[in-house]
């Protein structure tokens, strides 16, 4: 990351004219919006004693390390958190997150955020105009609109996109018209009995706001209210019953009603890509160990192919862990689901399946397991039926994400010429059980032989 980015972020920010100069709230160390992270090896929740063995049909077959647990939930999202002032000191900026999936900036009641180069436009643009959607009010953070960029000298300045239509002129006085009637064509009188209001032109239909910037080496960015995270130093007061909530709030959204058309959720595709990024990693027995439990998946978890019963898809948050909710407006709003990168159509259960994965190796409590899917059920969720045993719901999600933060692992560690740490080395333990247990057959089939 270079300064000009974070200069550049934070310009944009800053044009959006929500400058604060409150600090970062005390109810937690760090303000965030979206993309933010907790710092590495903070993690919520806190690790528990493990209950045994993973695989079964109690245990979801997957695991989930401290290293996921670390607000972004995956290790590949636990990059250094740069501060760079305290947020509102002279205006200056404070970097939220810096890693190869986003660079975020915060100034003042702004957040901007910097998305990967080669992140799919069409696609995100989607995903802003369903964040920004009437029907996801009160459940996913809203991006803010993008001004227009500053003046340059010399230049006329066109105006912005943003900024609401011309309005018509007062009912009350007719428009000054512009030049003189034609000598030939003397105004009506009939036209001078009309009402004033019939005089002014048809009022064109705003338009939609502009919610994707540009920056000058090519990567889309965003605006985003400030929001306050879950805090880290108090993982017993981890809200699970409202991120449930708002979860099944959201697998109950409309597609069709939603702006499109919707892209997929893109969860099965970073597992994809992790695996892809081990394949360059030197072979050796932990990579081995992964490779094994990814091949004990469907296909489709790999993201190899669609993921099955399209017909029951829904709108899904694609990349859900405690790390994306925030309290808006800070600090004593209500807890909102943010980032929208992964947002998209997809099974629902791949957003229940990082919680089930932590409590099946004893990182979450079993009673704050039981608020999470209690919570979930008593909404009304559409992942899982009312009662019953959720395992043949959540365990193929709940692999793939256990394979995908394993291979993220190794990847860093590689990269680092370092060991594996204790988080990491549960993490390949993990995919080592998988590998020699069968997957939990998806609810309504059975078994292979």
């Amino acid at each position: 990351m270079t300064g000009s980015l974070v200069g550049e972020l934070a310009g944009i920010a800053a044009r959006a004219g929500a400058l604060s100069t409150a600090g970062p709230s005390p109810e937690c160390a760090e303000s965030r919006g979206p993309g933010a992270s907790t710092p590495p090896h903070t993690t919520v929740p806190r690790p528990r004693p493990s209950r045994g063995s993973t695989g079964s049909t109690d245990g979801g077959g997957s695991t989930k390390g401290t290293t996921d647990t670390t607000g972004r939930g995956g290790t590949e999202h636990t990059g250094s958190t740069e501060h760079m002032g305290e947020t509102g000191e002279a205006g200056r900026p404070l970097v939220l997150a810096d890693r190869p999936d986003g660079t975020v900036v915060r100034l003042g009641s702004v957040v901007s955020k910097a998305h990967p180069a080669d992140s799919d436009r069409a696609a995100l643009s989607v995903r802003l105009r369903v964040a920004a959607h009437p029907l996801l009010d009160g459940i996913l953070l809203a991006p803010l609109p993008v001004p227009a960029p500053p003046l340059r000298p010399g230049r006329p300045q066109a105006p912005a996109r943003t900024q609401a239509p011309s309005r018509a002129p007062s009912p009350s006085r007719a428009p000054s018209p512009s030049r003189a009637p034609s000598p030939s064509r003397a105004p009506a009188r009939a036209q001078v009995s009309r009402p004033a209001q019939s005089l002014a032109p048809a009022q064109a239909p705003a338009p939609p706001p502009v919610l994707l910037a540009e920056l000058r080496d090519g990567r889309p960015a965003t605006l985003w209210p400030h929001g306050i995270p879950v805090c880290p130093d108090d993982p017993d007061a981890a809200p699970w019953e409202a991120a449930a909530v708002l979860l099944a709030r959201l697998h109950a959204v409309p597609p069709r009603s939603l702006p499109g058309p919707l892209p997929p959720m893109r969860g099965p595709a970073k597992t994809a890509r992790a695996l892809r990024r081990l394949r360059d990693v030197p072979p050796g027995s932990a990579s081995a160990a992964v490779l094994r439990a990814a091949g004990r998946l469907p296909a489709w978890a790999r993201g190899e192919e669609p993921p099955p019963g399209a017909g029951d898809h829904t709108l899904c948050h694609g990349d859900f862990h405690l790390g994306q909710l925030v309290r808006s407006p800070a600090p004593g709003g209500p807890w909102l689901l943010i980032d929208v990168d992964d947002l998209g159509l997809g099974p629902p259960a791949w957003d229940l399946a990082r919680p089930a994965a932590w409590y099946a190796t004893g990182l979450l409590a079993p009673e704050d397991w039981t608020r999470f899917l209690g919570g979930y059920r008593s909404a009304g969720g559409a992942a899982l039926p009312a009662d019953g045993d959720p395992w043949p719901h959540l365990d193929v999600p709940a692999r793939a994400l256990t394979v995908q933060s394993a291979a993220q692992a190794l990847v860093r560690a590689a990269a680092a010429r370092r060991a594996l740490d204790e988080p990491e080395e549960a993490l390949v333990d993990a995919c080592s059980r998988m590998a020699r247990l069968p997957v939990e057959p998806p609810a309504g089939t059975r078994a292979s032989p």
